[in-house]
């Protein structure tokens, strides 16, 4: 089932350039059913599944965003950086992992106590550069027996729980959700096409990891698999974002208003024909948030067509994403279908 899969990818742990815990649980899941799997130099997962010349690259970010320890002082209290992009409110008084080098060690993200706030400090509410990470110890040398040190990174303790209506929560399903859908779309698909599945490193600091895999691969097209945000909750309007959860996948035209990604339309085609064709509910997207791995792969090789196939989740970035598992089992059927034919490019 993809809710298990999903489940165990978004309990795992792996920071920007830390990707290896999340891209071990896609090697045992994939080892069976590719020809060939591979790590590059710049650590992103490559799966092939050999089929003609066509070549047709998948991307999912295995990265989440998550912090870095920057310094420890004599006291024992971590100064970190942020990795990726933290609305800093939601980080105030969330309790953590830290990846060290003896193994777990949980912390606390501490910082001014509200009580001893004033009016304008409550107002303008608790900087990251304020914050600070507390894991019991007095001393910088205790934290020192503890094995964090420089550069160790740094996850939210936080796991999916079960929602109502075949909805669940949790972390990291930026970009989990994507993966989970990728790792189940190569399991199934019958395609004449040799397809590259790349679980890609790096992406929330850079799309890094999508540039330099799409060089290498140079693909024929590519479909980025992620999540996108929805209008359908308080606090955000449909008018703005016409996009809502439960009511299927949703490709992408344009993300960040066209300074990320303008899709190749023979892409967008291609998957719209797929779900006219079998029936499968999708959404379209015009967006002017955020933008994808595939913005960094269509402007490589001197271009490839690329789009990106999102589900919609509500409260991205934080430790409780939300997601319909229906919406991800429409996503994998549409890849599944649309893989059979080959796209006007």
């Amino acid at each position: 089932m993809v809710k298990d899969l999903l489940v165990r990818l978004s309990n795992a742990h792996g920071v920007s350039g830390s990707e290896g815990s999340v891209t071990g649980i896609v090697r045992k899941e994939l080892k069976k059913y590719v020809d060939e799997i591979r790590e590059d130099r710049m650590g992103n997962l490559i799966a092939i599944k050999k089929g003609n010349n066509f070549k047709v690259m998948l991307a999912a970010h295995a990265d989440e965003i998550g912090l870095m320890v920057k310094s420890i002082d004599e006291k024992g209290f971590i100064r970190f950086v942020t990795l990726g992009g933290w609305f800093a409110p939601t980080l105030y008084n969330q309790r953590v992992i830290l990846h060290g080098e003896k193994g777990h060690v949980y912390g606390v993200l501490g910082g001014k106590p509200v009580h001893k706030m004033d009016e304008e400090e409550r107002k303008k509410g608790v900087k990251a550069d304020d914050m600070f990470i507390d894991v019991g110890a007095s001393s910088s040398d205790e934290v020192a027996e503890l094995g964090v040190v420089i550069g160790t990174p740094v996850t939210m303790d936080r796991e999916v729980a079960t929602l109502a209506h075949n909805r669940i929560t949790g972390k990291a399903f930026d970009n989990r959700v994507g993966m989970a859908m990728l790792i189940k779309t190569i399991q199934e698909v019958r395609s004449p096409f040799t397809i590259y599945a790349v679980f890609t490193v790096q992406e929330e600091v850079g799309l890094k990891g999508a540039k330099t895999s799409a060089y290498s691969l140079e693909p024929d097209c590519a479909i980025a698999t992620d999540v996108t945000i929805p209008g359908d909750h308080p606090g955000i309007d449909l008018k703005d974002v016409p996009v809502e959860m439960g009511k299927g996948p949703v490709i992408t035209i344009v993300d960040s208003s066209g300074r990320g990604l303008i899709a190749s339309r023979a892409m967008v085609r291609w998957l719209c024909d797929a779900a006219e064709r079998h029936d499968i509910p999708v959404q379209l997207e015009v967006g002017s948030g955020g933008t994808t791995d595939a913005t960094a792969i269509h402007l490589e090789r001197g271009g490839i067509p690329s789009t990106t196939l999102s589900i919609p989740s509500r409260y991205i970035h934080s430790p409780v994403e939300v997601v319909d598992i229906k919406d991800i089992e429409g996503g994998i059927q549409l890849l599944l279908q649309a893989l059979k034919t080959k796209p006007k490019v």
